[in-house]
């Protein structure tokens, strides 16, 4: 009898466990059968979200490659050779000045401004800006000057293309000032190294013979005494090379002065 109640007893909570648990799933089938339809409408809405989500990037993705081909396309043209007559074999295109060229480079570098976001836009305009050299100069300088007021990349390119292009007026105050706020910049697309030798240039052609010379001095200067992470010299780079060649030039006795290269220690592989 003993053995007979704790059996039963067992039963019961047994069934008052199985009768709690499908009261729970019951109340809680009622709760999601009253709310059906706003579960499927979230359903439907996370499915949209998510459809919508993946086809913007597909379009983005799309859309950039678009842009990035047509902008290969237009550096082609506007690098491609000038000829009196097509080359034999090539396929690239062939322009017989350098106004038909820069013409036809600007129509290129337009279409990609009319129809493509940044950045390919305000790299459409610079470009389209530095054949207006050819084209129309005084309309290029105007739209280079407009370009380099802003910020970035694009902007220290469009105010190195001015000062070469005040160099090249002969206005030799204002592109040494532009190669002077360009090498303060200390940026990596257009190096102080780069601007620093242009300047020197400038100096060059204003008469500054001392200005240049210890501007070319500073830079053999500073690149031969670098060292790297582990102590050691780096190699020399090209700016450099190029700056000793020319202080070479303009003053043999600074040049006599420069530090020594250090010869590359090491075998060679």
């Amino acid at each position: 009898m003993a053995k007979y109640k704790k059996k039963r007893a067992r039963e019961l909570k047994h069934d008052r466990f199985r009768d709690t648990t499908m009261l729970l799933a019951d109340r809680l089938g009622e709760k999601v059968a009253g709310r059906g339809r706003q579960i499927l409408y979230g359903l439907v809405a996370l499915v949209a979200i998510a459809a919508v989500t993946y086809g913007v990037i597909r379009w983005r993705h799309k859309h950039s490659d678009e842009a990035e081909a047509a902008m290969g396309r237009a550096i082609i043209i506007n690098g491609a050779e000038i000829s009196p007559a097509p080359v034999p074999g090539s396929r690239d295109p062939v322009f017989g000045s350098q106004q038909e060229r820069s013409q036809r480079a600007i129509e290129e570098f337009e279409k990609i401004a009319a129809k493509y976001g940044e950045p390919y836009r305000s790299e459409a305009r610079y470009f389209i800006a530095t054949n207006e050299l050819v084209t129309e100069r005084a309309k290029g300088e105007a739209s280079l000057q407009a370009l380099s007021q802003g910020s970035g990349e694009i902007a220290l390119l469009a105010k190195f293309a001015l000062g070469q292009a005040k160099e090249a007026d002969g206005n030799l105050g204002e592109a040494a000032r532009l190669f002077g706020e360009i090498a303060s910049a200390g940026a990596m697309i257009v190096t102080p190294e780069t601007a620093n030798l242009r300047l020197a240039a400038v100096y060059g052609k204003q008469g500054k013979k001392k200005e240049a010379a210890n501007l070319l001095f500073n830079m053999v200067n500073a690149a031969r005494k670098a060292r790297g992470k582990d102590g050691k010299p780096v190699p020399e780079p090209a700016a450099s090379r190029e700056a000793a060649q020319q202080l070479l030039k303009i003053d043999p006795a600074r040049h006599a002065q420069l530090t020594p290269l250090t010869p590359p220690t090491g075998l060679p592989f």
